[in-house]
């Protein structure tokens, strides 16, 4: 079975950091794209990052890019997401998802505000 658990989110400042995990199970990790996509309340949601199986490919959205970075650990097989500079449109529900499956994890909420 295929679990995907994001942790890490939280309220921050704008202009702070966050740092998400998501811990893979149920699949093997070290051969997998993997993916992170936002969803904040009435929009549909946004992929924001990806990486490759082996972590030298990645692609961000160009409302992150420059400030977030996307990061793997195979032998954690753990994804993490590092966001820097946060802004005010970046609050969402964070999900961690296999690259182009019906697989997402439950989500972690990022808010940022003053």
């Amino acid at each position: 079975e295929v679990q995907l658990v994001e942790s890490g989110g939280g309220l921050v400042q704008p202009g702070g950091s966050l740092g998400l995990s998501c811990a893979a199970s149920g699949f093997t990790f070290g051969n997998t794209a993997m993916s992170w996509v936002r969803q904040a309340p009435g929009n549909g949601p946004e992929g924001v990052s990806a990486v490759g199986s082996g972590g030298g490919r990645t692609y961000y959205s160009d409302s992150v890019k420059g400030r977030f970075t996307i990061s793997r650990d195979n032998a954690k097989t753990t994804l993490y997401l590092q966001m820097n500079s946060l802004k005010p449109e970046d609050p969402a529900v964070y999900y961690c998802r296999v690259s182009g499956s019906p697989y997402w994890g439950q989500g972690t909420q990022v808010t940022v505000s003053s």
